[in-house]
């Protein structure tokens, strides 16, 4: 079998996002590293090496990816944030910006084939995957998000005001069941944020993972044709889904911060 048999055969459908762990020896330490958390820790490197080496120097007009960087935090400042946050938005843009290209980023190295890379050139067990297939990431993402409207509604309104947001005006009889509602609904966001993630890519990685199976299951040339084909067909529609779920986790963040410093909350 060839190389590239070799490193079709040792991929499993879940190979791509399951979580694999490591212990580190660290003194007399022994520290559990991931796979997921070296792909979080080389996301955050890349953004901070690559974004101050591109907008380091202030220039009337960008070029090139300097430009689209821009273009992009324009974008989301003007048309995501303000129509929601209006004057606040300048208070909440930056870390908007952070969650977006963070996010985008460990969607987008989850697309690259750094597993693959590593077995072609160690043989050893894949190293890499796509760190927000992982449930227990984008959980975590949707946690600082969930802390972050309710921590924006407390600083806005102070915690007593903010806490008479989940205490609508009704009736007494109905005060008890429509403060719960707005409990739970509260923690649904969090859940909806996590979800809606994590379940987005990790569909695209196990369609990716099914099709480049075909390849070994039949070893037939015109199915290998046909898989690789698909494959580089779905590959640009991640890349796409990748923009397309960093955006969307934003623009979601983004109404809950309006919801909870507007006053008609």
């Amino acid at each position: 079998m060839n190389v590239c048999g070799m490193m079709l055969a040792s991929t499993s459908v879940l190979e791509e996002i399951v979580s694999k762990k490591w212990i580190i020896p660290i003194g007399p330490y022994e520290v559990p590293f991931t796979n997921h958390m070296l792909m979080i820790t080389l996301a955050s490197l890349t953004l901070m090496v690559v974004l101050p080496l591109v907008l380091k120097k202030p220039v009337l007009v960008r070029s090139g990816f300097g430009n689209l960087i821009e273009t992009i935090c324009v974008y989301l400042r003007e048309d995501v944030a303000r129509p929601f946050l209006k004057d606040n938005t300048d208070r909440y843009i930056g870390v908007l910006w952070t969650l977006f290209f963070f996010i985008l980023t460990m969607n987008l190295l989850g697309l690259m084939p750094l597993p693959q890379l590593m077995f072609l050139l160690t043989k050893h067990k894949h190293i890499g995957g796509a760190a927000t297939a992982n449930v227990w990431v984008t959980g975590a993402l949707a946690t600082f998000s969930f802390l972050l409207f309710h921590i924006a509604g407390i600083r806005e309104k102070g915690v007593w005001h903010y806490l008479k947001t989940f205490t609508p005006k009704v009736p007494w009889p109905m005060f008890p069941f429509m403060f719960v509602i707005e409990v739970v609904s509260s923690f649904v966001r969090l859940f909806s944020l996590a979800i809606r993630l994590f379940a987005n890519i990790l569909a695209g990685h196990i369609l990716l993972a099914v099709i480049l199976g075909f390849i070994m299951m039949f070893k037939n040339y015109m199915v290998a044709f046909s898989s690789l084909t698909a494959t580089v067909l779905f590959s640009l529609l991640e890349v796409f889904v990748a923009f397309l779920q960093a955006y969307i986790f934003v623009f979601l963040t983004t109404i809950f911060i309006g919801f909870a410093i507007a006053d008609e909350h």
